[in-house]
């Protein structure tokens, strides 16, 4: 297996890149990294590598795909909102198949109990004991499809699981797989069988994106026949291992915030609090979650450093759900958010 060694600054990291296998035949393997060689000269490719495979199976969404790895990177959950039929199940599936992370997938239903997400206590007649067995959030990346067609009981087996990585069950606690990462799809409200998400699901998810319809040539593709998403996610190969992802959101943490960025991400915060459009302000929470996505942006743009570039482009997919209008309680659209926040300078 290849080893690939990043420096930043004083810092070694070493990244165990596998082969992957790429039916254009073009060459994907790590290049050695000069001892000169800065930081966005050795993460930047790789994860331009990383997100152009996944491209190849998610057609015309290299935005959503950045801002998915963004969120694993920043030790985030991620909700995504749409249609059915538009990829969201697939883009779950061949970001973990990338990152060599185990996957299970349930399906959210109405009649679905907490046990059948955390797994149940089952008596063992040989035994004479109750014996545990584990739910499939017992995973590394559970996607919870269709999250808002489970009833708000069902919904809320996930708190202790995103927000500690822990399950209690019986009175004991188990800990769950590192990294660990959900991945939950919803459908509009306005589809039949669907129950909000309560403010304290919601805040949960470090962000959430749209996908949308593919672009007319992504979609040409599509019906032509040219690479089915199940073909294309067979011959995907796996460009990290697990322990690699560990490594990358351990460098997370350790990019710099300037006093300067400070100052912008609390006006931002202020704004929020003290501004005539929104309901609630942002919470602490919110402000965390904000800096961990700038920083996990900044590390996949090549930076060790943050600017304020890096807090405007994850801000709305980290607040979008997490404000509501003071005009109606409704959520605000992503378009007016922008404009909204263009009010707050920018150092």
């Amino acid at each position: 297996m290849p080893i690939w060694v990043v420096v930043i600054g004083a810092r070694t990291l070493i990244l165990h890149f596998v082969i992957i296998s790429d039916p254009t035949g073009s060459d994907t393997r790590p290049r050695p990294v000069t001892p000169e060689g800065d930081l966005k000269m050795t993460i930047q490719p790789r994860f331009q590598t990383i997100i152009d495979q996944i491209g190849r199976v998610v057609m015309g969404k290299n935005d959503q795909i950045r801002m998915a790895l963004t969120c694993l990177l920043a030790k985030g959950h991620l909700l995504i909102e749409d249609i059915p039929g538009i990829g969201k199940t697939t883009l779950a599936k061949v970001l973990s198949r990338s990152m060599g992370l185990k996957f299970r997938r349930v399906q959210f239903t109405s009649d679905m109990l907490p046990g059948d997400i955390l797994g149940s206590s089952i008596f063992d007649q040989n035994t004479a004991a109750f014996v545990f067995h584990p739910g499939p959030i017992f995973t590394q990346v559970l996607l919870a499809d269709e999250i808002n067609r489970a009833t708000p009981k069902t919904q809320s087996a996930l708190l202790e699981a995103m927000e500690e990585r822990q399950v209690t069950s019986d009175g004991k606690t188990r800990r769950l797989a590192a990294p660990f990462f959900v991945i939950a799809t919803q459908n509009p409200l306005e589809l039949s069988g669907t129950f909000s998400l309560p403010e304290s699901q919601l805040d949960r998810f470090l962000m959430r994106i749209e996908l949308g319809y593919p672009d007319r040539s992504a979609e040409r593709r599509l019906l032509s026949g040219d690479r089915q998403p199940h073909q294309a996610l067979e011959t995907l190969g796996q460009c990290l291992t697990p322990e690699d992802v560990l490594a990358l959101q351990a460098e997370v943490e350790k990019v710099h915030a300037a006093d300067a960025f400070l100052n912008y991400l609390q006006d931002v915060l202020e704004f929020t609090r003290s501004s005539p459009h929104f309901h609630m302000g942002l919470s602490p929470r919110a402000g965390l979650a904000l800096m961990q996505a700038a920083r996990a942006w900044a590390l996949i743009s090549g930076r060790d450093y943050l600017v304020p570039e890096d807090l405007q482009a994850v801000m709305i997919h980290v607040v979008g759900h997490r404000l509501r209008s003071r005009e109606d309680l409704s959520e605000i659209p992503s378009s007016r958010l922008a404009l909204l926040f263009q009010e707050v300078a920018v150092p």
